[in-house]
C-alpha cells in the first residue's frame, strides 16, 4: 500500500488491473485503518478514471455474494449518495412505487455514510430484516414485487471499510461504486450521481454493458431528479437537459426536500409519502424519479405517462402495500 499512496500523491493514476487488486487486499484485510483512510481520500481530491473505477468494480463484481433471480427481469433505482444535500430517501421510496406499479424491484442498499440517513437506515427502522438467504429475497420478491440487498452482506470489501467510512463522514469512490455493483445485476437501473463528470463516467461504463439504464444528475448537485431545476438525463443511446416542466411538474426549492435530522425523522417522511401524507414537493419528485425509472423499461412510453403511472401507484395505495409486505 505504501508504493500505491505515494503513487497517487504524485498525482500517478491506477490501471484497471492495480486498482481491481488494491481493493482486493483491502477486502482481505492487508491494510490497516490509516492506510485504507489515506486510501479513500485520494479520491475525494481528484476525479477518479475510467480505468480505476472498472477496476473497483471488478474487483466487488468478483468478490460478491451473487443473487440468482431466476430470469426475472428486475430494476434498481439507486443513487450514489453524497452530494451532501440531505435529502429524504427519494430513491428507496420511489422504488416501492415502482414496483406497486406492476415492476419487479431489487433494491441495492447501504446505511448512510455522509447523510443521516441511508436506505438500509430507513428500512431497518421500520421494522425490515437484512438477508442474504437467496430463498428469503426471492420469496419477498414473489410477495412484495421488491427485495433489498444491503450492501454489507453481499460486499466483503464494503463491510471492511464500512467504519472507517462512517468515521470520515464523506462521500468516497464507494458512494460512485454501490449502484454499479447491485448482487442481481438488473437488466434495468436507474442511477443517480453526485456529479456531472461522475455521470459521463457511468454512461462510458454501462454503454459496455447490456443494461437498460439512464443516469441522472440534477445540475444544482442533486444525485436525483430533485425538480430544484434542470437535470440531465443520459441513457445508452441518447442524454437529453431537462426541466421539471418536461414531466409535467412545478419547480420546488431545495428546502422541500430536507431529509430531517434522524432515522426517525427520514422513516415518518418515507412512511406519510406512502400514505399519501407527503407534501406536494415530497409527492412530485418522488414520481418524478419512479417515472424515470418506468421510463427505462418501457422506452416506447412518454415521461409524462410514466408519471401517471406512477401516481397511480402513490396514490391508490399500491406502493404502501408493497412496503408492508415487504416489512411484515
Amino acid at each position: 500500500m505504501k508504493q500505491i499512496l505515494n503513487r497517487l500523491y504524485q498525482h500517478q493514476k491506477l490501471s484497471r488491473s492495480e486498482a481491481k487488486e488494491t481493493l482486493v487486499n483491502i477486502s482481505e484485510g492487508q491494510y490497516n485503518e490509516a492506510q485504507i483512510a489515506s486510501f479513500l481520500t485520494v479520491f475525494m481530491m481528484r476525479h477518479i478514471t475510467v480505468e480505476e473505477l472498472q477496476g473497483f468494480r471488478d474487483a466487488l463484481l468478483e468478490l460478491l455474494l451473487p443473487i440468482d433471480l431466476e430470469g426475472r427481469e428486475t430494476i434498481d433505482i439507486v443513487g450514489t449518495g453524497g452530494d451532501g444535500k440531505n435529502t429524504f430517501n427519494i430513491s428507496t421510496v420511489s422504488a416501492f412505487v415502482v414496483a406497486g406499479a406492476g415492476y419487479p424491484v431489487s433494491k441495492h442498499g447501504n446505511y448512510g455514510a455522509s447523510s443521516v440517513s441511508g436506505s438500509s437506515n430507513v428500512l431497518q427502522h421500520l421494522g425490515y430484516q437484512f438477508s442474504s438467504d437467496e430463498d428469503e429475497l426471492k420469496s419477498q420478491l414473489g410477495r412484495a414485487n421488491i427485495c433489498f440487498f444491503h450492501a454489507p452482506l453481499f460486499h466483503p470489501a464494503m463491510k471492511a471499510v464500512g467504519p472507517i467510512r462512517r468515521q470520515l463522514g464523506v462521500r468516497t469512490f464507494f458512494n460512485m461504486l454501490g449502484p454499479l455493483v447491485n448482487p442481481a445485476q438488473p437488466k434495468y437501473q436507474l442511477f443517480g450521481t453526485f456529479s456531472l463528470e461522475l455521470s459521463r463516467l457511468y454512461q462510458y461504463v454501462l454503454q459496455q454493458s447490456e443494461k437498460q439504464f439512464a443516469v441522472v444528475y440534477a445540475l444544482d448537485g442533486y444525485d436525483e431528479i430533485s425538480l430544484t431545476g434542470a437535470f440531465k438525463l443520459r441513457t445508452h443511446h441518447s442524454e437529453a437537459l431537462l426541466s421539471p416542466s418536461d414531466l409535467g411538474k412545478p419547480k420546488y426549492a431545495q428546502e422541500d426536500l430536507s431529509g430531517g435530522k434522524s432515522v426517525a425523522d427520514a422513516a415518518t417522511i418515507f412512511v406519510n409519502i406512502l400514505e399519501n401524507k407527503g407534501t406536494p414537493a415530497q409527492m412530485d419528485v418522488v414520481a418524478a424519479n419512479a417515472a424515470v425509472a418506468i421510463h427505462c423499461i418501457k422506452p416506447e412510453q412518454s415521461l409524462t405517462e410514466c408519471v401517471d403511472e406512477a401516481m397511480d401507484s402513490l396514490e391508490s395505495g399500491k406502493a404502501l402495500k408493497c412496503l408492508k409486505k415487504l416489512v411484515n
